[in-house]
């Protein structure tokens, strides 16, 4: 059985199985889950470990954020490998993951040194002022199952580089990467203390990780959830940062090249099983180009093989769990029953083993008002709405109360250039799909799918450091 990381010892706790989700029959192994008891003695521990490990020069800090890279890396096929067995993502897409994980805690690794701060003039002769950065302290970091090593990685790496101490709880659908990663962390010298490992449900133990000692939280999940951290949160002081979903739109033009539009459309909508916050899930196609357009993607999705993930040939694996499943399934139904026309996919797929799969689904025929246009189904699902021109394009995709991010295939530079500047999202993406971003610039969305401070990039220091400012007389 795989334990939770608690002050630096590895604790053992009630032990739940981490299932294959392309064949529910492989166990990959039983994780340890914690309690509020648990997570009270990982804050204590942090508490503990602050002192020394905050004032830890800024050399040795980066050395162990390179060291955990650097192993992570070293070692990124046998991770992609677990990734892909228990998150269902193809292993092509686990390794870019894995990779882009190890790319993180370099690039941290450097900001330990890139640290800065100002020195101003006051208007007071003989006085100066310096603006300078410190860490928070203690801080609970909440983690998704649908990027089990990368999102762990953008969030414990910049806490770790600024001095912070880290309890961090990853989604409890997908600890195996979690578990290894904190085992790296572990070893690389992050001291007793200063990082643990707590797997649980969040209803379990999302009390205990707003308690006393927490000095701030980041979490990505659903909004909902996010929007009771929010609440606890306000109510003890706890500052906040919330990545809380997408219904991200895809503009298509009349003027768009076709090729790279459908492959933009197939690559954003259906890629990683469509369980990605920037999936687009929304496919707003000018009527000139529409048919052409439903046609052509129909064609390739019906190539793109669903089966096991780790398997060469497959194109999409199978959604997380039944739960999922059900949800999609739900989600097809109502979209049914409101007047869209299915187009391509809606069914379980069958496979040998038994798994989670799901056809890639279409839908033609929609409207902005309906259920599969307003909210986020999170798999491999996309609809279609046709419109007149790039106004009511524009209109559409920011039909939303969500706006992480969205996208536009198009030839034209007048209309890219508005759209960058209208689109009511954190992020734009012109002729590229709208799931896949950098991890060195910022990260985040407006409206409810996001509050407080960017992720990822020198953006993460407004998130992980408080501001001090200092008077100082000259003479």
């Amino acid at each position: 059985m795989k334990h939770n990381l608690i002050g630096g010892e590895w604790q053992p706790g009630t032990a739940l199985p981490n299932i294959n989700p392309s064949d529910t029959t492989d166990i990959i192994a039983h994780y340890a889950h914690a309690s509020p008891a648990d997570v009270a003695q990982a804050i204590a521990a942090a508490q503990s470990a602050f002192p020394a490990w905050s004032a830890l020069d800024p050399q040795s800090r980066s050395e162990i954020l390179d060291r955990i890279a650097s192993e992570i890396l070293a070692r990124r096929e046998e991770l992609a490998e677990l990734l892909s067995r228990e998150e269902g993502k193809i292993l092509r897409e686990a390794l870019n993951e894995v990779t882009r994980a190890g790319n993180i805690f370099r690039f941290f690794a450097g900001e330990c040194l890139r640290q800065s701060g100002e020195l101003l003039a006051s208007v007071r002769p003989g006085v100066q002022i310096e603006i300078t950065r410190e860490p928070l302290g203690v801080v609970a970091l909440i983690t998704p199952w649908n990027f089990p090593m990368a999102i762990p990685a953008w969030k414990i790496a910049p806490a770790l580089a600024y001095g912070n101490c880290v309890v961090f709880k990853p989604a409890e659908l997908a600890p195996g990467c979690a578990w290894e990663l904190a085992d790296i962390i572990r070893r690389a010298g992050v001291p007793a203390g200063a990082f643990s490992l707590v797997i649980g449900k969040g209803a379990e133990l999302g009390d205990a990780l707003l308690g006393p000692g927490i000095q701030a939280v980041s979490f990505t999940g659903s909004v909902g959830v996010g929007n009771a951290i929010l609440r606890r949160a306000s109510e003890r002081g706890i500052k906040v940062q919330l990545e809380m979903g997408g219904k991200n739109g895809l503009v298509v033009l009349d003027d768009a090249d076709l090729d790279l539009a459908v492959k933009v459309a197939l690559d954003g909508s259906f890629f990683s099983t469509g369980q990605r916050c920037t999936a687009s899930s929304r496919l707003i196609v000018q009527e000139g180009i529409h048919d052409r357009f439903v046609a052509r993607l129909s064609e390739a999705m019906k190539a793109l093989v669903v089966g096991d993930a780790r398997h060469p040939a497959t194109g999409i694996g199978p959604v997380a769990d039944q739960r999922q499943l059900d949800v999609d399934l739900g989600y097809i139904d109502i979209a049914l029953k409101q007047g869209g026309r299915l187009m391509a996919g809606g069914e379980r797929v069958t496979r040998e083993q038994n798994g989670f799969y799901l056809a890639p689904t279409l839908f033609i025929e929609t409207v902005s008002s309906m259920r599969i246009n307003q909210e986020e189904v999170f798999g491999p699902v996309a609809s279609v709405i046709r419109v007149r021109d790039y106004e009511e394009a524009l209109s559409v995709c920011n039909d939303v109360e969500v706006g992480l991010c969205a996208g536009i295939c198009t030839q034209s530079l007048k209309h890219a250039a508005h759209f960058k500047r209208h689109a009511d999202v954190g992020m734009v993406m012109v002729n590229l799909p709208t799931a896949g971003v950098d991890y060195h610039v910022p990260f985040g969305g407006r409206k409810k799918s996001s509050f407080g401070p960017r992720e990822q990039g020198r953006y993460a220091a407004e998130f992980f450091t408080t501001v001090k400012t200092s008077y100082v007389r000259a003479g």
